[in-house]
Parts: C-alpha cells; sequence; structure tokens
C-alpha cells in the first residue's frame, strides 16, 4: 500500500540533479584546462560552476525538506496524529431530528 503522506519529486529536480555533475564537470575541465586564456577560462568555469550548485538547490532543499517535514519525522508524525485524531471529531448533524421532535411536540 502506498503511503498517502510521501511526496513525489518534481521533474525539474530531477532534472537539475543530473543536469548539475555535468556542469560541474565542465566547470572543473574548463578550470584546469589549457585551452583558453586564464581570466577567460576562469570566468567560465566559475559561471558553470555557480550554474552546477543552483542546478543542485532545488535537490538539496527537496531533500532537507523531506527529512524536516517527512512521514516519518517529529513534526510529520505530529502531523498524521493530529488528522487521525481530527477525523474523530465530526459535526453533529441534529438539525433535521430536532425539528422532526418539534413538528411532533417532544421538545
Amino acid at each position: 500500500m502506498a503511503d498517502e503522506y510521501s511526496e513525489t519529486t518534481a521533474a525539474w529536480i530531477e532534472t537539475s540533479a543530473l543536469t548539475a555533475p555535468a556542469l560541474l564537470g565542465a566547470a572543473a575541465g574548463l578550470l584546469l584546462g589549457d585551452l583558453m586564456h586564464p581570466g577567460a577560462r576562469r570566468g567560465v568555469g566559475i559561471g558553470l560552476g555557480a550554474l552546477g550548485v543552483a542546478a543542485l538547490l532545488p535537490f538539496v532543499v527537496g531533500g532537507v525538506t523531506c527529512l524536516v517535514t517527512g512521514p516519518r519525522s517529529k513534526l510529520g508524525v505530529r502531523r498524521k496524529i493530529q488528522r487521525i485524531r481530527d477525523a474523530g471529531i465530526v459535526a453533529p448533524a441534529y438539525d433535521d431530528v430536532e425539528e422532526e421532535l418539534r413538528g411532533q411536540g417532544l421538545i
């Protein structure tokens, strides 16, 4: 049975997680390679490195969020227990019964 509180990972988060290593590898290759002028190589490498880190951020934030508020965390367990407790509280539907009893003169 699937857990009803599990969150699915968005497609763009998975794509960014797959893209990040390639960007970081390209940044390292440019920083270590001798194909470009050192000033240009450094700028392009830093830019690609920053882009790789930015591509990993949604994945990291999603993982941390799942750890903090997921169904097995302290907050997730509290939320699940509160939902179970709230599900047992039902507003009484005495309106129809009271009207019928008043109509019969019993109330």
